[in-house]
């Protein structure tokens, strides 16, 4: 069985108070599945991009196991470009230049050999997108996690709707669970949105860690304090990314595991934020990982005595 992400392989270009980059490689998919393969060997892509992104840009996957066979290259045209220049804080930035080219079309093609899907990632994109590569699955994945964002609650709410009614999990930020539910507290928001379809919500807060929701049960997950924080772009994908890699590779979903999950997706996003694009996600090593899932653990952990 495996582990479908779709989403967007892109191109960025970066500035934040530490310097600036060209065009990298980026874009939800990218940072999700390099995310998800640390955990689980069986991810693939559904994306599109411009015969301007080259092999040794897809090379990047295959060499950590991705397929790629349902990466589709349109020959004559770009592929999705966005630049952006983060302020101070590092948690507000401006969009500086968005170039769809190939997204603004974006076909999701399934492959043959894509329909052993048992877990599926829905980057942010469309609401009908994400519908249609649902509906392209001949069976039912066991666990379907969604991302979305506020663009699409201003402008698409009845097909953002009609989609989260299809999906086990749904990954939104505060801001966008307030505007969703339109209630200001997080639990009468979490409450209101499960009662939308979703098995379970986690709330991502950024600095301030994640809150995971499921009935009556919720979770709240610590963020690593860093002593640098040099690119946000993608910390959120390789959050998801984590997340569900981790889920495949134990294969029950239960809210124990889900709890383990957002430990192993935080821990991955703490890397990708500590250079720019995905450059710290490409060669991270077992040991590496496994030392920071500790430091997670011990940041929250603590004894009481009576």
């Amino acid at each position: 069985m495996s582990l479908i992400i779709i989403g967007t392989v892109a191109f960025d270009a970066i500035e934040t108070p530490f310097g600036k980059t060209d065009k990298i490689v980026g874009g939800a998919a990218t940072y999700a599945s390099l995310a998800a393969s640390y955990f689980y060997n069986r991810a693939k892509i559904v994306a599109v991009v411009g015969d301007d992104f080259h092999q040794s840009d897809i090379d990047t996957f295959t060499k950590h196991g991705i397929d790629t066979e349902g990466l589709q290259i349109k020959t004559g045209e770009k592929s999705f470009f966005w630049s952006g220049k983060y302020h101070n804080d590092m948690n507000s930035r401006d969009t500086l230049i968005t170039e769809l080219n190939v997204l603004e079309n974006f076909d999701p093609i399934i492959p043959d050999s894509y329909q052993d899907c048992e877990y599926l990632m829905l980057g942010n994109l469309t609401p009908q997108v994400q519908q249609t590569v649902i509906k392209r699955l001949k069976n039912r994945p066991k666990l379907i996690v969604m991302d979305t964002m506020n663009f699409w609650m201003d402008i698409m709410m009845d097909d953002l709707l009609e989609t989260i009614k299809l999906v086990d999990v749904l990954t939104i930020n505060d801001a966008e669970a307030r505007q969703l539910s339109g209630e200001y507290s997080l639990v009468k928001a979490a409450k209101k949105i499960l009662s939308m379809g979703p098995k379970y919500l986690i709330i991502k807060k950024g600095e301030h860690g994640a809150l995971l929701f499921n009935e009556d049960q919720i979770f709240s997950a610590p963020a690593l304090p860093l002593a640098e924080v040099f690119d946000p772009t993608g910390a959120g994908d390789t959050f998801a990314g984590g997340f569900i890699g981790y889920l495949a590779k134990v294969g029950t979903i239960n809210f124990n595991n889900m709890k383990n999950a957002i430990i192993y997706g935080s821990a991955l996003a703490s890397f990708c934020v500590e250079k720019f694009g995905t450059e710290k996600l490409l060669n991270l090593t077992e040991e590496e990982v496994a030392a920071r899932i500790q430091e997670f653990v011990s940041l929250s952990a603590f004894t009481i005595e009576l």
